[in-house]
């Protein structure tokens, strides 16, 4: 099962590694990703890419325990609109029971978290069932760590586990973790968890204000490959106009195999590709005062003039025409 997740989840990834002498731009250039990702926190991504770029992450600093050491600067809260929400239950069992209920839906797919209740001891559980395998270790670090800083948002800052199972293979690797964690480690563990007193499951901390939050949209499920193509589009436009064989790679296929596999969905690369530059000029034009040839080459388009004829088969007017009639609808008819 292929998972995505929001770069949000990274955290404070890119500080964190330049403030230890490493390159967050070598890092993402290994992984073949744009690093305008992280200015963009709430695009989908890849599961298998996010432990790819913990992976390198902890060979640049040189750290095999890098998600722990990240983790330590994690906040819930800080998980785009999701993390929010969450944070805003009233209470630690309240958020637990959001984090479930929205967490594939929201923020991120092909991962389970489980609740459990054995007396006193309350254990709650993050597996990841993507098949990625290089940077696992690291996700789960990082995960367990947005874990404890749900409970702590509740159970107070100065809070720590009574117990963090991890897939640590010994005891060294079990003792290194909990100089990070500061909490006991157990290693060898099937799933990661963190486990704590029942108790705090009714804890309130401080003061919470329910608000709207806007969730996202939901992010691709493993139903089809044209939500996935599409979040991946998405994340290649970051750099240009988006390469076909860039995204099959990182589906694992080649060329030929994703367009059949497309075809079999009723869709096509060059429609899907097609709606999204549309999309997004039309975001561009209303909401910013870029000039056309900005746009273009954000786009991806060689110059103005092809982005215009581009813009005129998709809506049947200029890009300057629309962007104007846009503001005086806006404006309104009585407006001056």
């Amino acid at each position: 099962m292929r998972g995505y997740t929001r770069a949000s989840a990274l955290g404070p990834i890119s500080d964190f590694v330049e403030a230890r002498g490493g390159s967050i731009e070598r890092i993402f250039n290994r992984v073949d990703l744009p690093l305008a990702l992280l200015d963009n926190p709430d695009l989908p991504l890849p599961l298998k890419n996010q432990f790819e770029v913990l992976s390198e992450a902890g060979r640049e600093i040189g750290d095999p325990f890098f998600g722990a050491a990240l983790g330590r600067l994690v906040r819930m809260e800080k998980l785009s609109a999701f993390g929010a929400w969450v944070a805003s239950a009233p209470t630690l069992g309240g958020a637990i029971d959001r984090s479930s209920r929205g967490l594939n839906r929201y923020l991120q797919t092909a991962t389970v978290l489980k609740l459990r209740v054995f007396g006193k001891t309350t254990r709650w559980s993050i597996e990841f069932l993507d098949p990625g395998t290089d940077g696992r270790f690291q996700n789960e670090l990082l995960g367990v760590s947005y874990l404890i800083d749900g409970v702590r948002h509740y159970a107070g800052s100065q809070w720590s586990p009574t117990l963090i199972r991890s897939t640590c293979t010994g005891s060294a690797q079990a003792a290194a973790l909990e100089k990070v964690f500061e909490a006991p480690v157990m290693h060898r563990a099937l799933v990661t968890a963190v486990e704590f007193d029942t108790a705090l499951l009714s804890a309130t901390g401080w003061q919470k204000l329910e608000r709207e939050t806007g969730l996202e949209p939901v992010i691709p499920l493993a139903s089809g490959y044209r939500e996935e193509v599409t979040a991946l589009l998405a994340i290649a436009l970051l750099e240009g106009h988006p390469k076909i064989d860039w995204i099959a790679a990182k589906l694992d296929m080649n060329r030929r195999s994703l367009q059949r596999t497309l075809d079999a969905e009723g869709c096509n690369y060059s429609v899907l590709l097609d709606g999204l530059l549309r999309d997004r000029a039309v975001v561009l034009l209303q909401t910013t005062d870029q000039n056309l040839t900005d746009i273009a080459f954000q786009l991806g388009y060689s110059d103005g003039a092809h982005f215009s004829r581009a813009f005129r088969r998709w809506t049947g007017m200029a890009p300057s025409r629309y962007r104007t009639a846009r503001g005086l609808l806006r404006l309104g008819p009585n407006s001056n």
